[in-house]
């Protein structure tokens, strides 16, 4: 015997897979077992009971019939005489149901059983099908959960729009009709009568329970979007459910047509008496015998009954195919959804995955109206910002106030999924920095920041609310915009009218064929920065060449032909061109008499003749040609005599002209990582140096004139090819920063002591060249 409990799973199993069984397969899981009933029935008849009962059949013989006749002798009744014992009755028995008897007759029962089967398994196939189950299984999953997960309620209540206040007169006024006898009549037939579909969800979603979601409630509600995304993008591929559900449903519409054409023929085949003739005269002494089939009655009204069922499972399928063929199952439309709970956004669904939602309604419309909060992006986006107000509160963010190179108070976000509601209550904020978080949006509490001046967006995208943007038009001053593609520009950029500062990088590729708007609007731009692969300088700039002080373009190595719009900005005063592939330096330079600064960094320049043409630019007192391919300094060096930066670091240059040093105003002079030998004595003309680098060059001495710049304070020597140090050093007593590492000293002047403002930590050089020094004085530097 089989215990009971092996057909656990199978129950457990029928149960999950309950909610997509529509009423036809529920209908007809029924009549299956009836059916079943009626084949196990006439099964166990088959073989408890004798199957057909024989007896022989004998002609009566003349002489027989006339000595009968002329004797009137009085006998008693007895039957005929056969002469037969039972083991001969039992083969005749045998003989005549296995040869006499209509095949029909002989296995309805079993016929009964095998059809069942078939058509049980026919209506469960695709529940055990592995292409197939996989996917039941998995949405069944996430169904309960989407059914029974708190957001759904909350989302539903928080997207239609309902606020606390709505929802508080709702109950209030709930509780008082509660005493009103009528009214509470009136409430329970009309949720007696209402259909499922049109109870708005409103009335369900309005609970006190549904009114807070807590941290671990909103993490299993984010998980479950998740699934949802990743479950609807592998269903929306295919279509295995729907084939394996209509193939089915032709299959047993087949079967049906096939039963009720030969039972209907052969029904009248099963008959209560048989006629058997078999030659068995040497064994029992008769050929004939007339039987009688025990079970033909009931069999012949099981048979009328099986077919009423059959007829009627097959008008069910019949129904169920046409739901099949003249309904449009592979789209899913969540149209009443959308009107019934205010998400506008639910998408509609295919395939498979509409199809398995159209089963669902079937069961309960419900379902379908609960997943579909997981389909709605709104709905998702009202999930993170709750999340993210639980995990961001007002005190944490405070934590992370900093201050920074504006000397304001910044806040920094980094890679969150959306921008916290509780930041607008951080007022104190002056500056927000917003660095790769998606789908931002910036809502009109953003006022509430009344000290924020300063903005910046690294690789955002993010929309802004209107009010929104009239606040920043009012209070923004900087603003910097970090992007990808050139589409996560943010057109109202182009309105801050208040604005000072504006810095737009771009990447490499992204920024190929950015185009600037125009920025008529900015009354106030006075800075402009530009990280792109720009050609020539864009038009739109010279919309605000009338007050711009200071531009500065950072190319990637694509070269910068045209630059005739820089004769516009009149009043520039600091002008960077970094990385722009430049060869001269451009003649529009020369127009702008108000610069001060101007750096041309990483560019390909190898002569600077042009440089005597900076002459005219009076006010110029910062020069930056580092990083560049410039073998010599030409003597027109000297005409500028307003410098007071000078960086020529990471160049070609060999020998330094002593008409440099005719600069006498310069207090900067960078000249590291070149090819230097010598330096010329007249740098000691340069009386207001405080800063000289000649690190990483060939220098073998040092002129003693270096050492009558009285005002140095950073003197760095390293890695050049020096063995001896003036003991004229003593004369730098403003001294505070000394390199000398990477040389070939073999010890140091005590005169060192003399230079009262170095320490230890200034001095960059060997510890063994450091213990040369005396004593008291490596104790002295050591102290400060």
């Amino acid at each position: 015997m089989i215990p009971v409990t092996e057909f656990r799973q199978f129950s457990e199993q029928q149960q999950q897979f309950r909610v997509l069984k529509p009423w036809w397969d529920v209908f007809t899981d029924y009549l299956s077992v009836v059916m079943l009933m009626i084949g196990v029935f006439g099964c166990t008849l088959q073989v408890m009971q004798d199957k057909i009962i024989c007896l022989p059949h004998r002609s009566p013989k003349p002489n027989q019939t006339l000595i009968n006749s002329t004797v009137p002798e009085v006998q008693e009744m007895i039957g005929l005489k056969t002469n037969l014992d039972l083991q001969q009755y039992s083969f005749i028995n045998q003989m005549c149901y296995e040869k006499a008897l209509h095949w029909y007759a002989k296995y309805f029962p079993y016929l009964v059983l095998i059809h069942t089967v078939i058509f049980m398994v026919c209506s469960n196939f695709w529940f055990k099908f592995p292409g197939s189950c996989s996917k039941i299984e998995h949405f069944i999953s996430i169904l309960g959960k989407c059914f029974d997960s708190p957001w759904t309620t909350r989302a539903l209540s928080e997207v239609s729009g309902e606020n606390p206040e709505e929802k508080e007169k709702k109950r209030s006024s709930a509780s008082e009709a509660i005493f009103n006898e009528s009214v509470e009549g009136n409430l329970e037939n009309l949720e007696r009568t209402q259909s499922l579909k049109s109870i708005p969800e409103k009335v369900i979603v309005d609970k006190p329970t549904a009114s807070v979601l807590d941290k671990k409630e909103g993490e299993q509600a984010k998980a479950l979007f998740e699934k949802v995304k990743k479950f609807r993008l592998h269903v929306e591929e295919g279509d295995i459910l729907y084939i394996m559900y209509v193939r089915q449903t032709v299959l047993k519409v087949l079967k049906f047509l096939l039963i009720i054409a030969y039972n209907s023929a052969l029904v009248s085949k099963v008959e209560i008496t048989v006629q058997c003739k078999v030659n068995t005269k040497d064994m029992t002494g008769y050929n004939s015998f007339s039987c009688n089939h025990t079970m033909a009655h009931l069999f012949s009204k099981l048979s009328y009954c099986y077919l009423c069922f059959v007829t009627v499972y097959g008008l069910t399928c019949l129904y169920t195919s046409y739901w099949l063929f003249y309904r449009s199952l592979k789209e899913y439309s969540f149209e009443y959804v959308r009107q019934e709970t205010g998400i506008d956004d639910i998408p509609d669904v295919r395939n498979d995955f509409a199809f398995m939602l159209h089963m669902i309604d079937q069961y309960d419309p419900l379902y379908s109206k609960r997943f579909a909060v997981f389909l709605s992006e709104v709905s998702e986006n009202k999930l993170k910002q709750l999340n993210l107000n639980h995990e961001w509160t007002p005190d944490k963010l405070r934590q992370r106030l900093l201050t920074n190179h504006n000397n304001r108070l910044e806040l920094q976000l980094f890679m969150l999924s959306g921008l916290p509601d509780t930041i607008f209550e951080v007022t104190e904020l002056q500056s927000l920095k917003l660095e790769i978080i998606n789908n931002v949006t910036i809502p009109a509490a953003i006022a509430q920041l009344e000290g924020l001046q300063e903005l910046s967006l690294y690789q955002c995208c993010l929309k802004i609310h209107p009010t929104a943007i009239s606040f920043l038009k009012e209070n923004l001053k900087v603003l910097r915009v970090k992007f990808d593609d050139s589409r996560e520009l943010p057109n109202w950029l182009y309105q801050l009218r208040n604005l000072e500062e504006l810095y737009l990088i771009g990447c490499p590729d992204a920024s190929k064929n950015v185009v600037l708007e125009s920025l008529r609007e900015l009354k106030n731009l006075k800075t402009l920065s530009l990280k792109s692969n720009f050609t020539k300088i864009p038009q739109s700039i010279v919309d605000v060449a009338s007050h711009l002080l200071r531009l500065y373009i950072y190319n990637d190595g694509t070269k910068m032909v045209m630059l005739n719009n820089l004769k516009k900005m009149v009043n520039l005063t600091e002008l960077e061109l970094v990385h722009c592939d430049l060869e001269r330096i451009p003649h529009a330079i020369f127009s702008l008499s108000n610069l001060q600064e101007l750096d041309l960094k990483e560019n390909n320049l190898q002569s600077i003749e042009e440089i005597i043409s900076f002459q005219h630019l009076r006010k110029l007192t910062c020069l930056k040609l580092w990083h560049n391919s410039i073998c010599y300094i030409p003597e027109h060096i000297k005409k500028l005599s307003c410098l007071e930066r000078l960086y020529f670091s990471n160049n070609k240059i060999e020998i330094l002209p002593s008409h440099l040093f005719l600069c006498n105003k310069i207090r900067y002079l960078d000249l590291s990582n070149n090819d230097i030998r010598f330096i010329p004595p007249e740098i000691g003309v340069l009386q207001s140096l405080q800063y000289f680098s000649v690190t990483c060059n060939k220098i073998e001495t040092l002129p003693d004139e270096l050492f009558f710049c009285k005002k140095l304070k950073t003197l760095k020597l390293g890695k050049n090819m020096l063995s001896l140090l003036s003991p004229k050093i003593s004369y730098l007593a403003q001294l505070t920063h000394l390199e000398l590492k990477g040389n070939h000293f073999e010890l140091l002047p005590p005169e060192l002591g003399f230079c009262r403002a170095l320490n230890r930590s200034g001095l960059v050089v060997e510890d063994v060249l450091f213990e040369t020094l005396p004593s008291d004085t490596r104790e002295k530097m050591k102290a400060e």
